[in-house]
């Protein structure tokens, strides 16, 4: 990984490789914990699934991650579950009432979503947002990361602290 910036609440990371990208998210792992809803955004094929996958991985997952697109919802059990939303679909924010959000979002696992920015309303008061966009390098992705809450401060500071 190279280059860090911090400005304010706003972190950027650029990531060379999918392999970097999942790196950077599996170092995220040791931070989190239940309850925690971290949204991802970006472009069809940014790397949020990529970005998905490195976290899994490092959560123990031993299930092949892809985006649950056409089903929504994926649960992937462990000692600290992953939920893995994929609301790219979603004609409204009001169509995950039916899918009883707000059980996984306050659950007892941690909660991931890609094309969070479309149910932005729904998401709970703390949350950890990372923005990705491509560079001119076909595998290169900078990744913003900002965050709602005083955890998150606290999380953000530490893990993006040893990427430098």
């Amino acid at each position: 990984m190279s280059d860090v910036q911090c400005p304010g609440s706003n972190v950027k990371i650029v990531t060379n490789s999918p392999q970097e990208t999942q790196a950077l998210a599996a170092s995220l792992s040791a931070y989190l914990e239940a309850g925690d809803v971290i949204s991802l955004t970006g472009d069809l094929g940014a790397g949020k699934t990529c970005f998905t996958q490195g976290l899994a991985k490092s959560l123990g997952i031993k299930e092949r991650i892809t985006s649950p697109t056409f089903n929504l919802i994926k649960e992937y059990k462990n000692s600290l579950p992953l939920y893995h939303f994929d609301v790219y679909r979603l004609a409204s924010a009001d169509d995950l009432f039916d899918l009883g959000y707000e059980e996984y979002f306050y659950g007892d696992g941690i909660t991931i979503i890609e094309w969070g920015d479309k149910i932005e309303s729904l998401l709970p008061g703390v949350f950890l947002k990372i923005e990705f966009r491509r560079l001119s390098n076909e595998n290169a992705r900078e990744l913003a990361i900002s965050y709602k809450g005083a955890r998150w401060e606290k999380v953000v500071e530490k893990w993006t602290g040893k990427q430098k």
